[in-house]
């Protein structure tokens, strides 16, 4: 396994909290922010892979005739879309 360096700054609360997990763990805590970063690209990659199978060949335009026939609501405060602000 080939192994880069990356000089990681954390703020001290977290880095507390880590230390502390991977001395429960019983591990360094290079190995458990390692195992940790890991964990998170998986879920992050299999979370991807699902919705793009999950779309399948659908692609944003063919989502514009369901738009069409929804309701025509004002969205709640907060939740405008940017752009619709500046019209």
């Amino acid at each position: 396994m080939t192994r880069a360096s990356y000089p990681l700054k954390l703020p001290a609360s977290i880095k507390d909290a880590a230390a502390r997990l991977a001395k429960e763990d019983g591990v360094s805590l290079n190995q458990w922010i390692s195992v940790a970063i890991a964990q998170k690209i998986g879920a992050v990659e299999t979370a991807a892979e699902f919705l793009k199978q999950r779309a399948g060949p659908a692609k944003p335009v063919d989502m514009l005739s369901f738009l069409d026939q929804a309701a025509s609501e004002t969205p709640p405060h907060g939740d405008e879309f940017e752009s619709a602000r500046s019209l």
